[in-house]
């Protein structure tokens, strides 16, 4: 993910984005709920996600004009890249940006009230983290988390690490008296490597308990991810702050995917 938290995404972390520029660590100082809309330096990977918004800004926000363009005319921090250097920076990219995924599974039928589980297998970005959120429609601008849908997050997410462990520090450091019944969180200790092909994984387990109200309802997952830190030419060293992605926070090397959209019949 792009923060440095190279990270989620502003604000919240996903908020993503602050002011200048994506978080290349994730959102450490940020416990809550979080949408996609403040992760306006993360480059999309789909039209999609940007859809009906007016002129050529959809377009603008795609992987290869927003990212990769810069990398290929060697501006925004890439001036020290040979031509050769950046054209394999690309395709190790493309390559991440290929093997990183969201899925979704979650029950088709549930009753009003009634208590369920929704699953997110995350595989791929640069690391070292990445985050998920619940979201209610897969557009950039208007997803909403899941709360205003009706769903109520019942308990803190299961949160499995690369390393098959279940994460609790990130969680942690949410007053507990606040309720950690999040529906974003931060998933630490990921590492890809695109130049070996090596791919990470994570796992996030939510508990939700069904509107009251009958009728269908959708559920998607928001994908943060950064991606140049996965490559060896993708990022520079820093005494303090260590690996930064070499285009730097606004260098658009975040990404934002979406799962595809589950429905669910409330009855």
């Amino acid at each position: 993910m792009k923060l440095r938290i190279t990270g989620v995404v502003c604000g919240a972390g996903l908020v993503l984005c602050g002011a200048a520029g994506a978080y290349p660590g994730g959102t450490p100082g940020y416990q809550t709920d979080a949408a996609p809309f403040c992760a306006a330096c993360h480059s999309s990977r789909k039209v999609e996600a940007l859809a009906g918004v007016p002129g050529d800004r959809a377009t603008k926000e795609l992987v290869e004009n927003k990212h990769l363009a810069l990398i290929r005319a060697g501006k925004g921090g890439y001036e020290k890249l040979t031509p050769e250097q950046r054209t394999q920076l690309i395709e190790q990219i493309r390559a991440l940006d290929e093997a990183s995924t969201v899925t979704l599974g979650a029950p088709l039928k549930v009753r009003r009230g009634e208590t369920f589980k929704v699953t997110v297998d995350l595989t791929g970005g640069a690391g070292p983290v990445v985050g998920a959120a619940l979201l209610d429609t897969p557009h950039r601008w208007l997803a909403r988390p899941i709360a205003s849908e009706g769903f109520l997050v019942v308990g803190p997410p299961t949160v499995i690490g690369q390393d098959f462990q279940e994460q609790h520090e990130w969680l942690s450091r949410r007053p507990e008296a606040l309720g950690r019944n999040l529906s974003f969180v931060n998933v630490t200790g990921i590492s890809s490597d695109s130049a070996k092909r090596e791919w990470g994984r994570a796992q996030v387990i939510w508990t939700l308990r069904a509107p009251q109200k009958v009728g269908s309802y959708t559920l998607v997952v928001g994908y943060f991810y950064g991606t140049e830190k996965a490559s060896p030419l993708g990022f520079t060293e820093d005494p303090i702050r260590g690996k930064l992605p070499r285009g730097g926070f606004g260098g658009h090397s975040g990404r934002i995917l979406f799962s595809k959209v589950h429905k669910i019949q409330v009855q």
